[in-house]
């Protein structure tokens, strides 16, 4: 009974970190891990180290000393409080603190991790991994706790709305920024009800293009994003977070140019100037058009090739040739894609941003620009090029016959007509429902189905060449020859954990941003668009808590007080919804039939006047003056900075002395003597000892723990390194 509480609770372990040796020759591995076991150690964590998986150690790590790490609990509350994060003043006590308000997991395994990556200089071991000095520490993740896992999914199953102490508990577990994701997606979903409802009745009623529709799915849209706004403020209050941007992390990539004396404080800061900055910025436009037209031209290309092969071309084979344009998207987008995202990463880089949270922001922005082109490109090329022009564009569209004219048996099948060509009006419908629809369908797939069977291929790939490598008689000692039966099950969970990936929030907020554009933009097109994404986001929010707890690490804490810059995102998509959706309404207006592809049907003046009727150009004009605003100091802003700046300092100078922002002192090692260890034995034998307790008992200190690593690379080191030394 004591063996598997240790192992659910996983032995009293907080975070563990990965060192991989197979590259690195037995010295440096050697002095990097016992440089790993001494700064760990400096800021009070106590280690344990086991065998890894192919060539690597296993640190376990926790917290060495409950009081120490009650005063990094004290100094964090105290820096959110003289933040403005909280309303009130942390007790001097810090019992008394704990006591008055506990610590969540979440909170515990935030401070821990602050105290392993952050920079020496702010009190942390300054542990990043696969960079400098730590190239060999591959991750650093909290354990999972399978046994809530088992109960969360289990609950979460039956359940068909969430209420707000399940968010909390999300909240207390995975961190803010994760609940922050939970909290919009569940939002989302339960405002769907309404379109959904309304969009059945539409799509019974009025059919597809209904203005009526259009002007109920605008107002809601814009209804949504600013409910979600306030529930951003509200989450924030009930979450303690509300303004902990404001507690911005410094880059360590950030380059400055000059220290200057800042006038409120007086205190010597590092910048780099803001014109330099906005310089570089400017290289976001060419960016921007290149992307635009490299996107745009495969885009456009496989979509003039795709009509011409469905609606042109009628010999041999076309019932197969349809697809050729819908594999070459399925090849070329993601590899474009790829290069562009890296050329958008190192334009962030070039950009120099002082703190995380501003690098972060502007690359969502840059991203976002890619996933629009590539998620919206093809629907708005049907609806304003093909419907409008079809009859003037096809006759031009014989330069795609080399595609199928291996196939074709009469020239006559590849001419296009010159007259008479009529549109496929469904063609619109159709495209929308792809990608409302299947394409949901396929990412669902991806994300959470191919990822499994991947890890079980995998695993089942490992096991065939361990078994045959056993046949030959070459196989080493295996990774669990060393383990202690009370600790067999728990390392190999942990090594399995090791594997997994590292799981993104983002991608996951990026696809609910993307999927809320195809509903304010394109969904007058097809009216059941809110009723096939309510189905998905319900099993969406079930299939990510699944992922998160099988699939993925368990991921660090992270605290936020909003969604970030996809809150402009979905503002920015609310405002082009309502012109496109407009357009749309009229373009469709004769039965749903469009212009027939000849647009002098189409009458500009009053194409013009329902755009800008149903334009709302001042939330433009609003955000753009905002944001200017925003960028702008005045004496009021300085004013407001210089008398918080004067209670922070009177408060610390009082409460703390006037070392109470300096580096916490490094951790005093305990030297191990004949003595202290008799001592230990005679206090083991007056007190009951489970399997936590032997567990971190094995070694003593982190030089026994750098020893024990180093005769476990020097073991496990592939020939060539032993060959070298």
């Amino acid at each position: 009974m004591a063996h598997n509480h240790a192992v659910h609770s996983n032995f009293g372990v907080d975070y563990v970190l990965t060192y991989r040796f197979s590259d690195t020759n037995n010295v440096e591995a050697r002095d990097g891990f016992t440089a790993l076991m001494q700064a760990l150690a400096q800021v009070g964590l106590t280690t344990e180290v086991r065998n890894g998986d192919n060539c690597s150690l296993l640190v376990f790590v926790k917290v060495g000393s409950e009081k120490r790490f009650a005063q990094e609990v004290y100094r964090s509350r105290v820096k959110d409080w003289l933040h403005g994060v909280r309303a009130a003043e942390p007790a001097r006590d810090t019992q008394k603190t704990l006591a008055g308000e506990s610590l969540t997991e979440a909170e515990r395994f935030r401070i821990i991790h602050h105290l392993i990556v952050s920079p020496r200089d702010e009190g942390g071991a300054g542990i990043i991994s696969k960079e400098g000095q730590w190239k060999n520490v591959e991750s650093i993740f909290p354990l999972h706790d399978h046994t809530f896992n088992k109960e969360w999914i289990k609950q979460w199953s039956t359940m068909t709305l969430l209420k707000p102490e399940d968010l909390d508990q999300i909240r207390d577990r995975f961190g803010e920024k994760i609940a922050y994701y939970f909290a919009f997606t569940q939002s989302y979903f339960q405002f769907l009800i309404f379109p959904a409802a309304f969009g059945f009745a539409s799509w019974a009623i009025l059919g597809s293009f209904s203005p009526i529709y259009a002007l109920v799915n605008g107002l809601w849209c814009v209804t949504f994003v600013e409910y979600w706004k306030r529930q951003e403020v509200d989450l924030g209050v009930r979450w303690g977070v509300k303004g902990v941007t404001g507690i911005q992390k410094k880059r360590r990539e950030f380059q400055h140019e000059k220290e200057v004396r800042d006038p409120v404080t007086g205190e010597t800061v590092q910048v780099f100037p803001a014109s330099k900055r906005l310089s570089r910025q400017l290289l976001q436009v060419p960016f921007a058009i290149s992307a635009a037209l490299a996107l745009g031209t495969l885009i456009a290309t496989c979509f003039g090739i795709e009509i011409f092969l469905s609606e042109v071309y009628n010999g041999p084979g076309q019932s197969l040739l349809v697809f050729l344009p819908t594999g070459i998207l399925t090849v070329m987008v993601p590899t474009l894609t790829t290069m562009l995202t890296t050329a958008a990463t190192r334009l962030n880089d070039y950009e120099n941003w002082e703190t995380s949270e501003n690098y972060e922001s502007a690359l969502t922005q840059k991203i976002f620009v890619l996933n629009f082109i590539t998620s919206y490109l093809p629907i708005f090329l049907t609806a304003f090029v093909y419907v409008p022009f079809g009859s003037l564009i096809v006759p031009y569209l014989d330069i795609f016959s080399l595609t199928a004219r291996p196939f074709a048996s009469d020239e006559k099948q590849l001419q296009t007509p010159k007259a008479g060509f009529a549109i496929n009006p469904s063609r619109l419908r159709k495209q929308v429902i792809y990608f409302t629809v299947t394409a949901q369908i396929v990412n669902f797939a991806m994300e959470t189905i191919m990822p499994y069977v991947k890890r079980r291929g995998f695993s089942k790939y490992k096991e065939m060449k361990s078994q045959q490598a056993a046949k030959k008689g070459g196989a080493g000692p295996g990774v669990t020859i060393d383990d202690v039966p009370e600790e067999a099950e728990f390392l190999k969970r942990v090594r399995n954990e090791a594997e997994l990936d590292v799981y993104d929030v983002t991608t996951d907020l990026r696809e609910m941003i993307i999927q809320f554009g195809y509903l304010s933009l394109f969904s007058v097109v097809w009216p059941l668009t809110p009723v096939s994404f309510i189905v998905n986001n319900w099993i969406e929010l079930r299939s990510d808590a699944v992922k998160i707890c099988v699939e993925m690490q368990r991921p660090a804490p992270a605290r936020a007080d909003s969604i970030g810059p996809w809150l402009d995102s979905l503002q920015f998509l609310t405002w082009l919804g309502s012109i496109t959706t407009a357009a749309l309404a009229y373009l469709f207006s004769n039965d749903g039939l469009g212009p027939d592809g000849t647009p002098a049907t189409i009458k500009g003046w009053a194409l013009l006047l329902t755009i800008f009727f149903s334009e709302h150009i001042y939330l433009l004009v609003r955000w753009a003056v905002r944001l200017a605003v925003s960028k702008i100091d005045s004496p009021g802003m300085e004013k407001e900075r210089a008398e918080r700046f004067t209670v922070r300092k009177r408060y610390l100078h009082d409460a703390l002395g006037h070392d109470a922002l300096d580096v916490p002192p490094p951790h005093v090692e305990e030297h191990i003597t004949r003595e202290s260890l008799e001592e230990d034995a005679r206090q083991s034998t007056l007190r009951t000892q489970g399997p936590q307790e032997h567990f971190w008992a094995r070694q003593r200190g982190w030089e026994e723990s750098a020893k024990v690593g180093a005769h476990l690379i020097e073991k496990m080191a592939p020939k060539e390194g032993k060959k070298e030394r």
